[in-house]
């Protein structure tokens, strides 16, 4: 068997094509070929295939999963690796069937070139314009393009030709330009490691030689810094009050002494230290590695977050989002409905708001259509539940690249191509500099949090004029703080006629939206000193609210709404519906403020 040796350069390369079109014969013969494979595999699965009394196939030595061989097709993305005297190669096999082209989307995505495999005696078939595409939407733009089964045809010139000039218009129509087609036969080994002498016509390299053509990547570390933040780790055992801020990182290089700024967040501070269990301390770690690093002043991100270097590009930052889509849905995907999408270790709630255009990805056929059915590609827009992180396509694979989740099932997946503008930006970018310049105070949320015996919190008391909604607001007030609670009721009207002065026109309501950032930002500095803040205000709408959780963490928020019916578009928290005394309805928010943790709960 083969070591490898981590001086060469590395490849993700993925194998494509229509099911029963070769690929893993392919691979399979690449790697017995070049003695890639284990000691005495090859014998062993020759030897089952004698015992089960079938004959043996090069495919078999890649088909890893148990019911793969008996069903004669690949059902999952299997991975190899074999090395030649350039590179090291992490080949990626991924089903050909159409019922499992998720599971190519997803081998795909971890690629930097590709191999689409075409049977000669079947032709091009739908899925090999299908997985054609795929590699176009993915980004993936090396690709080689190998015409199988050539013994079949008795290796005619004339069949391959045909089937040249057949694909190469195709991926024509989709900007991908084809570094070579070669005809192989992965059976007989024809043109894979080895030059034919079926094919004297044929005068390019061989499958082997081809790959070593391939171009890496840009070398991931002169990129920015991204690191999608995976877990933030919290120790308190003898003293040791560290946070661990923990990920992969996708792009770029991060050493002890760095400005690391968080989006959406914006938050800001300097790498202290860079932690690695059960290893010494190291000052710099780079694209592709796991890392872990602490922080001088201790800023609160969480889960999701991009990790960028200063003074570096940015990434984009909305709640709306242009992609193109390929669906995978048993069910369409339709407009109004809810599901997740996933941008690295982000995932939130999104919308479909709209399709600009469907395309048949077999045919390029263009439609119009109001729905996103089984195995469609399109272009749409996007609308989160609040704003995510993200680059391009053009600038980066890994936070560009999204998956859409229904019912706990990946049903699609996609790159984002455009930034759309929302309602919130204008907060955003003031946010992004107030949190950029942010004087931490010395006194931790979770000091205050355990001297307090409780969680900061800001309650949206909201609902048609007359609904009694202060009343609820002053005597929730004054039952927490009877309890003992760090509490205070906050009237719209003292900040129209205080912080807002400037800006109020006595009996017109114009600039609504700055009325609700100031409120928000007074809310933020309340609740950064770890009060629990009660603010009253009429018929707030959803994009009232988006504008507030733009400012203020939106876990830290309770939305109430109080009437029998609700009245604008907002989605509250708790909506209190009848109550006989204000007393009635303070003790259901305050059981809905225990059941979140944000005050004690007695047994």
């Amino acid at each position: 068997m083969i070591e490898t040796t981590r001086e060469k350069e590395d490849m993700n390369l993925v194998f494509v094509g229509h099911v029963d079109h070769g690929k893993s014969t392919i691979i399979g013969r690449m790697l017995a070929d070049t003695g890639s494979l284990p000691d005495g595999k090859l014998e062993q699965v020759k030897e089952n295939c004698k015992r089960n009394a079938k004959p043996f196939e090069y495919a078999f030595l890649m088909d890893a999963l148990k019911d793969e061989q008996s069903q004669g097709i690949t059902i999952d993305s299997a991975r190899c690796f074999f090395q030649t005297p350039k590179r090291n190669y992490i080949i990626i096999d991924t089903p050909g069937h159409i019922e499992f082209l998720k599971n190519m989307v997803t081998g795909a995505s971890r690629a930097e070139a590709a191999v689409l495999v075409i049977d000669a005696n079947e032709g091009v078939r739908e899925n090999s314009r299908r997985h054609g595409y795929m590699l176009s939407m993915l980004g993936i733009k090396q690709v080689a393009v190998l015409v199988n089964k050539m013994d079949l045809v008795d290796y005619n010139r004339e069949v391959f030709e045909e089937i040249v000039k057949e694909y190469t218009d195709f991926l024509e129509k989709i900007n991908i330009d084809p570094e070579t087609f070669i005809p192989v036969s992965g059976m007989n080994g024809d043109n894979v490691v080895s030059r034919s002498n079926e094919m004297p016509w044929y005068k390019g390299r061989t499958v082997l030689e081809e790959l070593d053509q391939f171009k890496t990547e840009k070398i991931p570390e002169e990129k920015p810094f991204r690191m999608s933040v995976q877990d933030v780790y919290k120790f308190t055992k003898d003293g040791d009050n560290r946070r661990i801020i923990a990920g992969t990182i996708d792009t770029g290089v991060i050493q002890q002494g760095d400005t690391v700024v968080f989006f959406p967040s914006g938050k800001k501070s300097r790498v202290k230290s860079i932690e690695e269990f059960n290893k010494p301390i190291q000052s710099v770690k780079k694209a592709s590695e796991h890392v872990g690093f602490t922080l001088d002043e201790q800023i609160y991100v969480r889960r999701g977050e991009i990790a960028t270097i200063n003074g570096q590009p940015k990434p984009k930052v909305s709640t709306r989002i242009k992609a193109n889509i390929f669906w995978l849905g048993r069910k369409p995907m339709i407009k109004g409905k809810e599901y997740f999408i996933k941008v690295g270790t982000q995932k939130v709630r999104a919308r479909l708001e709209r399709i600009h255009m469907v395309l048949d990805a077999s045919t390029l056929v263009k439609r119009e259509k109001n729905q996103v059915d089984r195995h469609d590609v399109a272009e749409i827009t996007l609308k989160m539940e609040k704003a995510i992180a993200f680059d391009l396509a053009e600038q980066s694979n890994k936070t560009s690249r999204f998956v859409l989740i229904d019912d706990y099932e990946i049903t699609g997946g996609g790159i984002i191509t455009a930034s759309q503008e929302d309602q919130q930006a204008w907060v955003r970018d003031k946010v992004l500099v107030r949190n950029y310049k942010w004087i931490k105070s010395a006194i931790s949320k979770d000091r205050r949090a355990e001297k307090y015996s409780q969680k900061a919190s800001l309650i949206l008391i909201t609902g048609e004029k007359g609904a009694k909604r202060k009343e609820i607001a002053k005597d929730l007030e004054q039952t927490l703080f009877d309890d003992g609670k760090f509490v205070y009721y906050l009237g719209i009207g003292n900040i129209l006629y205080g912080v807002d002065a400037d800006i109020k026109e006595e009996g017109k309501d114009t600039n609504r939206k700055e009325h609700l950032r100031r409120m928000a930002e007074v809310a933020h500095i309340m609740l950064d000193s770890g009060t629990i803040l009660i603010i009253t205000a009429v018929q707030l709408l959803e994009a009232d609210v988006e504008t507030i959780k733009a400012i203020v963490d939106e876990e830290l928020i309770e939305t109430v709404w109080v009437g029998s019916d609700i009245s604008t578009d907002i989605k509250p928290d708790l909506h209190i519906t009848e109550f006989n005394e204000i007393r009635e309805a303070t003790q259901i928010i305050k059981s809905r403020l225990q059941e979140k943790g944000v005050i004690f709960k007695p047994f």
